[in-house]
């Protein structure tokens, strides 16, 4: 049996994980939430992951029934995300290595979300559609890489909904996505927004500026709800992905999709890619929070696949980067 430790923290959550030949032995996280019209910076999530690793390691350890003897790899996020809490984990990460004297191993996030989604769901070969606060693209696996067949040309479909519940003031608590989904629910009026679908890209930033601006008129004239927002922005933005998702299908002859990423956790995207499935006769992949949201287990789990195969980071290459592209990474684990 193989056990892998793995740490995440390339963004506002922190967590570690430990998996063992595709069992979840557990996967403790912390988020970095901040008020309501705030966004995370850099050095604020470092400084919150900083205080709360430890602590983090120390419950996958007991919650798995494991002591460091018993790990026998440890993978970290290489990248991409955000600068400052990158390099913090991954200086944990290298410290715990020497001191139990095990491999390290530099994981792609984008790789992580995709392995853990294959891993929980069981699906075959499925075209992936990967949605986040930093990443929108649309993958299917070929001859060794991840090919990226769609993607954002500019801002992620995370960081546009991040960025609108900043706007009306909507809680980060548990998460500003959350939050906007719950009020979707009780929209009635849709508005129409622009819609940008660039062959097989996306692109989100005109539509953010689009209902920036146009936010508070409609709501202070009483033109609108703010629930009617959600729903609007919503229904725009998810059929956007659903299209190029169904064009990547086409393309690949897929008849399984997969949706990873903390975006992917919200059940209307999941409802509206599932009625696009039913009608090609596919089939509809995803997870919970548990694991759709940034966690170690994820992590762990990637770096199961490529400890198996070969892969270890020697300690001189054990750097970070924040731009670090799912199609980089040769995938040797998969026929």
């Amino acid at each position: 049996m193989t056990i892998v430790i793995g740490f995440e923290g390339s963004a506002n959550k922190i967590g570690v994980g430990i998996v063992r030949d595709g069992e979840v032995l557990s996967n403790p996280r912390r988020t970095y939430i901040t008020p309501p019209g705030q966004g995370f910076l850099p050095s604020e999530t470092a400084k919150h992951h900083r205080g709360v690793i430890l602590t983090v390691l120390r419950e996958a350890l007991e919650e798995a029934e494991l002591t460091p003897a018993d790990i026998d790899c440890v993978a970290y996020t290489k990248g991409p995300g955000m600068g400052a809490p990158l390099v913090t984990v991954a200086l944990v990460a290298r410290t715990v290595a020497q001191l139990w004297g095990k491999p390290l191993l530099g994981v792609n996030h984008c790789i992580g979300h995709i392995e853990m989604g294959r891993l929980i769901t069981k699906a075959n070969n499925p075209t992936v559609l990967y949605v986040s606060g930093g990443n929108t693209q649309v993958i299917a696996y070929s001859e060794r890489r991840y090919r990226i067949f769609g993607e954002t040309i500019d801002i992620a479909v995370g960081n546009c909904l991040d960025r609108f519940a900043r706007v009306i003031k909507i809680s980060n608590d548990p998460s500003p996505g959350y939050n906007i989904e719950q009020m979707a629910k009780k929209g009635t009026q849709y508005i129409e927004l622009p819609y940008t679908v660039k062959g097989m890209d996306v692109s989100f930033s005109g539509i953010l500026s689009y209902i920036e601006e146009a936010a508070q008129k409609m709501l202070s004239s009483d033109q609108c709800t703010a629930e009617d927002l959600c729903f609007s922005l919503q229904e725009t933005l998810f059929s956007m992905l659903v299209e190029i998702t169904e064009r990547a299908m086409a393309h690949c002859g897929s008849q399984e999709v997969l949706i990873v990423g903390g975006v992917g956790c919200n059940l209307r995207l999941q409802e509206m890619m599932g009625v696009m499935c039913k009608e090609r006769g596919a089939r509809l992949f995803a997870t919970d929070e548990r694991f759709c949201i940034d966690n170690g287990a994820m992590i762990a789990q990637a770096g199961w696949e490529m400890f198996r195969s070969g892969h270890v980071t020697e300690l001189t290459d054990s750097w970070i980067t924040q731009r670090y592209r799912t199609d980089e990474v040769e995938v040797t684990w998969r026929g």
